[in-house]
């Protein structure tokens, strides 16, 4: 992988990027965003795409699980993915009117870009502090926190791949941070 990775967010930080959400001109918007890429491991352009009928159940309710549609993933490689009850409630408060409307709209009433998902995420982490974060981190910090609990839910990391709409596993693995701490703890079991 060509680069640096983006850096992945301890709970700490995804909690000051919601209160930086909250506090900003589009507060329910803003933290749907953020919801969207560290509960959701959405892509920038992912979250552009996304709209109310991948979201919403035949009632017109905000469902239980996002369906994303292979016309908003990447390499068409849609996925479902069930709601965080974070993520479902700031939807719930959020909700638009349905069907192709962009669940995440610009000040316009039009789909945001996915360049001006990336931009409102740098601004957000220049904001404050975060250095070598980019929008990418909440889909980092998705993966590597669905990798780390995938075996208390009896999951496994092709579960991990499956949520990512990763092809290949070797792609899921990539994106895992490794835990230092944990590393102690096993060598010390052995």
């Amino acid at each position: 992988m060509a680069g640096k990775q983006a850096k992945t967010l301890t709970t700490e930080q995804v909690g000051d990027l919601l209160f930086y959400a909250d506090h900003s001109r589009y507060p329910i918007r803003n933290r749907v965003i953020v919801l969207l890429s560290a509960k959701a491991g959405l892509r920038a352009a992912e979250i552009a795409k996304l709209t109310w009928s991948m979201v919403l159940d035949p009632a017109g309710q905000v469902s239980a699980v996002l369906e994303l549609h292979d016309s908003a993933a990447k390499n068409r490689h849609g996925r479902r993915i069930p709601l965080h009850p974070d993520l479902k409630s700031a939807l719930e408060k959020l909700k638009g009117r349905g069907g192709a409307e962009p669940v995440v709209q610009s000040e316009r009433g039009h789909a945001m870009t996915p360049l001006s998902i990336v931009v409102w995420f740098n601004r957000a982490y220049k904001a404050l502090g975060f250095e070598g974060c980019s929008s990418h981190s909440g889909r980092r910090t998705f993966v590597t926190n669905a990798a780390r609990f995938a075996h208390k839910a009896g999951g496994s990391l092709r579960d991990v791949q499956l949520l990512a709409g990763h092809r290949s596993i070797q792609t899921t693995q990539r994106y895992i941070d490794g835990d230092s701490d944990a590393q102690r703890r096993l060598v010390s079991l052995l």
